[in-house]
């Protein structure tokens, strides 16, 4: 069931009516309902793989009881690397085997030998590297003795499975939704105006932005010999708007429907186009996985506060196994490499930190310094999202050569580019711009008069509308 179908906007207005109408005043009642619902969400997916998402679920929630109920170290450590073991290993048999296998199988055929490995024809269970990471947070949190374990299943369950981030995030803490899973909910009229302005702008950026720069980029990289430069240089910003729009997209519906429900969920998106360096974008992009690969893995590796070799070490194993926890493909594992060596700069120098606020704030237009320094962080940012486009490694070098070729300078072909796209695209920019201080940009149009801000919410809606596919297009981030 996606964000952008008829069917989740039939779903979202019944759970809504029955959740505030008909289950409010009760807690526990309220919960298993939502619950049933995620459950609903997820089956209508693939029924089978509800089934693997239980099974996750009851294994963190009881290794969870066991940690909390024993104070023996080797015990303890027993049901974490249970429940590390297996949640990582349905991950690496799903995700990850035929990456391995036919890696291997490349390895030895260079050393003579040949090897036909068995490949698994599976499908991929949507969500599964994000519910698995709310899994491995909880379960390392009640190790670490940062909350006590959850001895209700259905408020675990929920904490896991909350329809809302469970297809694509944001990856969620423990620390952080539990406690407003456990406290009663009261209906706020302002918070309900305030996700559904949400879920309008989400909607707005997957699918007029995303989805109509997704043909253009699609057919180029179908054909990219056929291509001038030009076009693939096009191709290749498009990409960058594409998949920002498509994936905070994604996370404001999620943000903008779970406040309609009186749950608010982790920022996932601060405007990261907007970034003056590559440690600021970090700071800015999908920053759930960013903090989650921080806390988890950074800081125990002994994060900045180390040796400068260590510290150099720490910057690629976590980029590294960012890339990797993308996708099964050299080309992630090469996007990652490409951000490691472009942030590690910063980290030898200690300037990571700088940056800590938003762009201009207070300002209405950036000093030149500030644009040459977005300018530069958003060309590098290209860069690096050419690798995690294609499809190989020769493909991307050669999509890459490509663009600095002499054909750079060729008039590109329009392809698939809406004709009256460049309006609502730079109207995005500009509203992304005036509202970048606000937790999503047309927070801002609350401060307009009453009859501008609906003009522009009325607009937004038309171009939605207008925009918008018989066949709705698919999130980028349901294949990780």
């Amino acid at each position: 069931m996606l964000f952008n179908s008829l069917q989740y906007a039939l779903f979202l207005p019944v759970v809504f009516f029955i959740y505030w109408f008909i289950t409010s005043k009760n807690l526990r009642l309220q919960n298993g309902f939502l619950l049933a619902a995620s459950y609903f969400f997820y089956a209508c997916w693939d029924w089978r793989f509800l089934f693997l998402l239980l099974f996750s679920t009851f294994l963190d929630f009881f290794s969870g009881l066991k940690i909390g109920k024993t104070e023996k170290r080797s015990k303890r450590l027993f049901w974490l690397w249970l429940s590390i073991s297996i949640n990582l290993g349905f991950l690496g048999v799903f995700k990850y085997y035929n990456f391995f296998a036919t890696s291997f199988a490349a390895l030895l055929s260079h050393m003579g030998l040949a090897v036909h490995p068995r490949m698994l024809n599976v499908v991929l269970p949507v969500g599964i590297s994000f519910y698995t990471f709310h899994g491995l947070s909880y379960i390392l949190d009640v190790y670490r003795r940062r909350i006590e374990p959850e001895r209700n299943f259905i408020d675990y369950g929920l904490f896991v499975s909350f329809f809302p981030l469970l297809v694509a995030g944001p990856i969620e803490r423990a620390t952080h939704l539990l406690p407003q899973l456990k406290k009663p909910r009261n209906f706020d009229y302002r918070k309900t105006v305030d996700g559904m302005k949400q879920i309008l702008w989400g909607l707005f950026k997957k699918i007029v932005i995303a989805d109509t720069c997704a043909r253009y980029v699609n057919a180029v990289y179908d054909n990219p010999a056929a291509m001038p430069g030009s076009a693939r240089l096009l191709a290749a910003v498009f990409f960058a708007i594409q998949i920002y729009g498509d994936f905070s997209g994604y996370s404001d519906i999620a943000l903008g429907t779970a406040r309609m429900l009186g749950i608010e969920l982790l920022r996932n998106f601060a405007y990261p186009y907007f970034s003056r360096s590559i440690a600021e974008f970090w700071r800015r992009w999908h920053i759930s996985l960013s903090s989650w690969f921080r806390d988890y893995l950074y800081i125990p590796l002994g994060g900045s506060k180390v040796g400068t070799w260590k510290k150099i070490r720490n910057v690629f194993v976590i980029f590294l196994v960012s890339g990797f926890w993308h996708g099964a493909n050299w080309t992630f594992i090469c996007w990652g490499a490409l951000n490691a060596l472009f942030i590690l700069p910063s980290v030898i120098l200690k300037t990571n930190r700088n940056n800590l606020e938003i762009v201009a704030k207070g300002r209405s237009a950036p000093t030149l310094r500030e644009l040459a320094a977005m300018a530069l962080t958003f060309a590098l940012t290209v860069l690096a999202w050419i690798f995690f486009r294609s499809d190989s490694l020769p493909g991307a070098f050669s999509f890459i050569a490509g663009i600095f070729s002499p054909s750079l300078f060729y008039p590109f072909p329009t392809l698939h580019l809406h004709r009256y796209f460049m309006v609502p695209l730079v109207c995005f920019f500009l509203t992304e711009w005036y509202g970048r201080e606000d937790p999503y940009a047309i927070a801002r149009f609350q401060l307009w008069p009453k009859t501008l801000r609906w003009a522009a919410y009325y607009a937004i809606f038309f171009y939605i509308s207008y925009f918008s596919s018989y066949a709705p297009q698919q999130f980028i981030y349901f294949q990780f």
